[in-house]
């Protein structure tokens, strides 16, 4: 078992590694080696609660494919045992912000100070047009 916290946990068997080539520089290392990690979990199979799963697909979305599984690439490290807890580690992190409820948001209004102020300057800027405009000339 995979523990994100006290209430949430995820089965071993839902998330799948799979080790690929890495891009980029490393010398003959890189054609010889599978260290980059490819972690696919089922989001959609999880026993995971409603509403933790819709916020994971909401904070995933580019990286969920149509069928509900998610993908992480981990090619940070030369190693794949480093890569792999890399991977895990994304994993957790993004289902542990997905268990935290959102704050909802208050509706504020402008202090009766900033109100005035707008007011006042407002005023303030109107005089000083109405003393830029030309006056009509008695002739």
């Amino acid at each position: 078992m995979i523990y994100i916290n006290d209430n949430t946990q995820i089965d071993e068997k839902d998330v799948q590694i799979t080790f690929i080539h890495a891009s980029g520089p490393g010398g003959q290392n890189v054609n010889k080696v599978a260290t980059a990690v490819q972690l696919r979990f089922n989001a959609l199979g999880a026993p995971l609660p409603d509403d933790v799963r819709q916020r994971l697909f909401h904070q995933a979305r580019g990286r969920i494919n149509k069928e509900g599984i998610l993908v992480i690439d981990a090619r940070r490290f030369r190693t794949q045992d480093k890569n792999r807890q890399d991977a895990l580690n994304r994993l957790i992190l993004l289902i542990r912000r997905a268990t935290e409820k959102p704050i909802p948001r208050r509706k504020t209004l402008p202090t009766l100070s900033s109100h005035t102020r707008r007011l006042d300057v407002k005023r303030r800027r109107s005089i000083t047009k109405n003393l830029r405009r030309s006056k009509p000339s008695d002739e």
